[in-house]
């Protein structure tokens, strides 16, 4: 395979082999590595800032989301005070406290949480990384089209990951940590499974939301067309209310505020097909 290769502030190469475009690949992943490693490193040293304000946050009562509820709750009861209580919505107040039961578990959690918090930071890097990849193997066409996928690519990412944060994460950790199957129960969680958790959701959720972007260049490559979409709403429906019981606690109203926007996307996605597909045509 010999295709045109061209990087930054060189001349374009007319001829790689596979062997060439392996050797570039592998460059691309260790910069890219080297840019989580940084901003993990970063994480790692501001331990606080990182765990006690970023991490720790969603189990803390006076959470951004839980005041927000709190408010919220007072605001309806005074609208319908039959129906709603004045702490009908005030959740996360009772948390228990999370323990560590292995000798190296606080360390190895730290590793973690950082080797998280460096890739979600270094996340455009890592993407322009990728794109400056694939880019010379497009044509001009494609990739003026393609023009700002770092960008939006990005951005869904960001608005996917402070969506899990500060919506499905304190109502997942919240119904975890406060469910009981009887009072004689004592709900000991630690800091382990905490920070899974929460690492999951908010990954998850970023990388979900890069729906309308998938969709795009399925639309592009012939895959897929807004009839398919339209035709398939319904199991996506499905599909949506799967993935959000995968991703959430098992209660109906976590489940519905990842749906909602999963469907959006969905709608998002076939307005984007449809316009590729009537540029094309």
């Amino acid at each position: 395979m010999a295709t045109e290769y061209q990087i930054d502030g060189e001349e374009p190469r007319e001829e790689m082999s596979f062997l060439d475009h392996l050797e570039q690949l592998r460059w691309h992943l260790i910069r890219s590595a080297i840019a989580i490693v940084s901003m993990g490193v970063i994480a790692f040293i501001n331990k606080t800032f990182v765990f006690d304000s970023i991490i720790l946050g969603p189990k803390n009562s006076d959470f951004l989301t839980f005041r927000f509820l709190c408010k919220a709750s007072a605001k309806l009861h005074e609208l319908l005070p039959s129906v709603v209580g004045v702490d009908t919505l005030c959740i996360g107040q009772n948390m228990p406290q999370l323990q560590n039961i292995n000798m190296a578990g606080q360390f190895t959690s730290h590793i973690m949480t950082s080797i998280v918090f460096g890739l979600i930071v270094a996340f455009p890097y890592v993407f322009w990384e990728v794109w400056r990849f694939i880019a010379p193997g497009l044509k001009d066409g494609e990739r003026n089209n393609a023009r700002g996928a770092v960008f939006t690519v990005s951005s869904l990412f960001f608005i996917g990951v402070l969506f899990g944060y500060f919506v499905i994460c304190p109502l997942s950790v919240n119904f975890f940590l406060t469910y009981s199957v009887s009072e004689t129960v004592q709900n000991l969680p630690t800091l382990g499974t905490y920070i899974s958790t929460v690492t999951t959701v908010v990954l998850a959720c970023g990388f979900v939301f890069q729906l309308p972007v998938i969709v795009m260049v399925l639309t592009k490559l012939g895959l897929v067309s807004p009839l398919i979409l339209r035709k398939f709403r319904k199991h996506a429906f499905v599909g949506s209310l799967v993935l959000s019981a995968i991703i959430t606690p098992p209660d109906v109203f976590s489940q519905f505020l990842v749906t909602l926007p999963l469907m959006v996307l969905y709608e998002i996605s076939i307005f984007i097909s449809a316009r590729i597909t009537k540029k094309a045509a």
